[in-house]
C-alpha cells in the first residue's frame, strides 16, 4: 500500500510530515486531508485564531506531489 505524506504549508512556512500514512489511493489521501483540514479549521475557530490560510501538500514517498488541499476548501459555506 502506498504511503502519503501530509506536509503543511502556511504562507512561507513548510512543515514536513515525517511519518506519513498508508492509504490505498490518492483519492483516499485527499479525503483524509480534507477531514484533517476540517479539524484544524474548527480548532482555530474554537481558539479564536484566524481560520483562513494553510494547505496540505500531499506527497508520495518519492516526493511526487499528489494534490494540494487548502484548509478553507474543507469548509462549505452554503
Amino acid at each position: 500500500m502506498p504511503k502519503y505524506f501530509f506536509h503543511v504549508r502556511r504562507n512561507d512556512v513548510f512543515e514536513e510530515d515525517p511519518e506519513g500514512i498508508d492509504l490505498a489511493s490518492p483519492e483516499l489521501a485527499c479525503e483524509e486531508a480534507t477531514a484533517a483540514a476540517r479539524e484544524i479549521v474548527a480548532e482555530r475557530i474554537r481558539t479564536g485564531d484566524p481560520a483562513n490560510g494553510g494547505a496540505f501538500e500531499i506527497m508520495t514517498e518519492d516526493g511526487a506531489l499528489v494534490a494540494t488541499v487548502p484548509f478553507r476548501s474543507a469548509i462549505h459555506l452554503d
